[in-house]
């Protein structure tokens, strides 16, 4: 943030967690980010994980110099946000919480209470004045919470948005900005491709130089490189020219199979990336699914059906809208392969996908034939 900016940062950063939302693993943690914007009245836009209440507070009295907020803006009632609501309440009595109508409900039922002699319910296009700071609200819902709004500070250009624009990772780590906000958007906001195309069209009509989101940095440098991503993922467009390999193998046969597939990619000059989804992480496996424009399953059979760990991977696939890729499928069974067309069933409901033509059909380890049409798959990926 701008040193002459209004605009403070008060967030925390949680290196206690292992996985997010119980599913997605962090190594890195997670950053709980919180803002005041201080002016002739306080905002203090959104709380952290209840876990670091204390912690939280202790940021806002030092940020304050010993003013008090007027308001506590929620614009999302996720508890790792909301998680401190009753805690800074308590502290400052007498402030007002502004959000929306569903997230006082939601407030009901998390606290069992909806703070109805000190709140503000706002809408679509309401604003909120602090000063020479003007705050406008634009509703975000299923982005991705039916409550979600977001909040335009056109004093400082600022749109705080919310979980859009946020990744996995606290703020004292450096990594790369695009890998872990692409795994946090397929995983999390996947889904909403069509709600977040609807709040992209509100901020098009906005000035906003700087994005503050929950999660992750504050964004400031080439936002125009951050939308376009957001676009591109919640148009599900591929984002790169690449194969992903996604094997589902029991004794080895079919993984066999998959690199020797990748071996014969690479030395064409493609972009592949090989998963055993037994022990990968499944949430970058599916965001690199949705990252490149070709996609390979290669499973055993199992059961008369595939794989578990491949059944568990397309349905990650269906659940977020997966489409307009190429598809290959790649199966094996020592007596009644059954694999590809469980996989190719899966994908019935999904739209604009092409399947290869040829099909690598394995019984027990890769034959000869299999090599040939191993080299025949190769070559079709690598002319898609």
């Amino acid at each position: 943030m701008h040193k002459t900016s209004d605009i403070r940062y008060i967030g925390v950063n949680d290196h206690e967690i292992d996985l997010f939302e119980g599913q997605y693993a962090v190594a890195n943690g997670m950053a709980y980010n919180s803002y005041a914007i201080v002016d002739e009245k306080i905002a203090v836009m959104d709380s952290v994980d209840r876990h670091f209440a204390g912690e939280w507070l202790e940021h806002i009295a030092q940020a304050l110099g010993g003013r008090t907020p007027d308001y506590l803006i929620v614009q999302h009632m996720e508890p790792d946000h909301s998680g401190s609501i009753e805690a800074f309440m308590d502290a400052y009595p007498q402030a007002t919480i502004v959000s929306s109508a569903k997230a006082f409900s939601m407030m009901q039922a998390f606290f069992g209470k909806d703070y109805a002699d000190r709140r503000l319910a706002v809408k679509e296009g309401d604003t909120l004045s602090l000063g020479r700071h003007e705050l406008r609200f634009f509703t975000a819902p299923m982005v991705h919470w039916p409550e979600v709004f977001v909040t335009y500070d056109a004093c400082e250009k600022a749109l705080f948005s919310a979980d859009a624009f946020g990744k996995f990772g606290a703020l004292d780590v450096q990594e790369d900005w695009a890998d872990e906000a692409r795994r946090y958007y397929i995983g999390i906001v996947g889904k909403y491709g069509a709600q977040v195309q609807a709040l992209l069209k509100k901020l098009a009509a906005l000035d906003v130089q700087t994005i503050c989101p929950l999660h992750g940095p504050v964004l400031e440098d080439n936002l125009a490189s951050y939308l376009a991503l957001y676009d591109c993922w919640s148009s599900y467009r591929p984002e790169s020219h690449g194969v992903t390999i996604a094997c589902a193998s029991i004794y080895g046969g079919t993984m066999k199979a998959a690199r020797l597939l990748a071996d014969q990619l690479h030395a064409q000059g493609e972009t592949v990336v090989l998963y055993d989804l037994a022990r990968c992480d499944m949430a970058q496996a599916v965001s690199d699914a949705f990252r490149y424009d070709r996609l390979v399953l290669a499973s055993s059979t199992y059961n008369a059906d595939v794989f578990p760990f491949m059944r568990t991977f397309i349905h990650h696939l269906t659940e977020r809208g997966f489409r307009n890729r190429t598809v290959a499928l790649m199966e094996s069974g020592a007596w009644a392969p059954m694999a590809a067309k469980v996989m190719r069933g899966m994908l019935e409901s999904s739209k604009e996908l092409t399947f290869a033509e040829t099909a690598v059909k394995i019984t027990c380890a890769p034959s000869d034939a299999n090599l040939a049409q191993i080299d025949a798959l190769a070559a079709e990926l690598h002319g898609a």
